[in-house]
């Protein structure tokens, strides 16, 4: 920025604007990522996608996950507590927390919650999968691989051009 006021340079001017193209860009990508709404609630969207573009963030892999998991544990000596008895109720836990937030909503309240909600969800969503991922540690458990071929098992239980737009259990089919 030149320092000057507003078009006393216009090569300096040309500069600085042709310099925020990419914030623009960003700007306009992430308030129309969020619907091309900006209000309180699309806000912390535009936001998160500002500071950490997505086509420029990397997503950590499950193995790293893991081991930041496992390395948190073990800083605090709660290896000792982490068995798959002890997991597998936290999770249970957890995810009854993920219920209580819904519990007596709408569906059209489940799908607008306030933000304060939103974060409170965010928040279990994570306690649930490091328990899920802590768990599947402990017990030598690929998720990724277990996940892929449960996909691949549920395909043959639940043949699309059969199954499409019911909800029955894959043993009430014809």
């Amino acid at each position: 920025f030149h320092g000057g006021n507003r078009g006393s340079n216009p090569l300096g001017d040309a500069i600085f604007f042709n310099n925020l193209q990419p914030v623009f860009q960003a700007v306009f990508t992430a308030w129309d990522k969020a619907g091309g709404v900006l209000n309180a609630r699309s806000w912390p969207k535009v936001a998160t996608e500002l500071q950490y573009p997505a086509m420029e963030r990397e997503m950590p892999s499950i193995e790293q996950l893991t081991d930041d998991i496992r390395r948190f544990a073990e800083e605090r000596d709660w290896d000792q507590f982490h068995n798959p008895k002890n997991l597998s109720m936290a999770l249970a836990v957890e995810a009854s927390e993920i219920m209580e937030i819904f519990q007596w909503l709408t569906e059209e309240q489940s799908k607008n919650l306030p933000e304060e909600k939103m974060a409170e969800l965010k928040d279990e969503l994570a306690d649930v999968t490091i328990y899920l991922v802590r768990l599947a540690d402990k017990l030598g458990i690929d998720l990724f691989s277990a996940a892929e071929a449960k996909i691949a098992r549920n395909k043959e239980k639940y043949p699309a051009d059969k199954v499409r737009g019911s909800a029955k259990k894959y043993n009430e089919y014809d």
